[in-house]
């Protein structure tokens, strides 16, 4: 399983929380900065942060992937419009929550999200 990363690092113990939640292994991880200019639209700056991705559109279609996107929702609802149309569905999604109590803070893998699991039971209330 392939992981593009918009966000923080994982860690170690993040990474064996991810293979734990989805029984694959993780064969590699693309880190992706997402720094955005508030200045100019989202829509062209996220296809750009895609393409450093550096991915085909083959490999967009037919890989194993998992996506950490970042925290910010403008940026995720087109992240997430881009990347459907680029992989012909809906991508899962790790979300990150943090462990409560821990000083310095900590994050640990809450739960993979599937999104065309997701969109797929919603289609049953048209």
């Amino acid at each position: 399983m392939l992981i593009i990363n918009f966000t923080h690092p994982l860690t170690e113990a993040q990474q064996g929380q991810i293979e734990a939640l989805t029984n694959q292994a993780i064969t590699a991880i693309h880190n992706v900065p997402c720094q955005l200019d508030n200045a100019a639209p989202f829509a062209r700056q996220v296809a750009t942060i895609i393409e450093t991705a550096g991915l085909s559109p083959v490999e967009w279609q037919n890989e194993s992937l998992l996506i950490n996107p970042p925290a910010f929702a403008p940026v995720v609802a087109i992240l997430i419009a881009e990347l459907h149309g680029r992989m012909g569905y809906f991508p899962s999604l790790i979300r990150i929550r943090p462990i409560p109590g821990a000083n310095p803070p900590q994050f640990e893998v809450a739960e993979i999200i599937n999104l065309q699991a997701i969109r797929d039971h919603a289609r049953t209330y048209r």
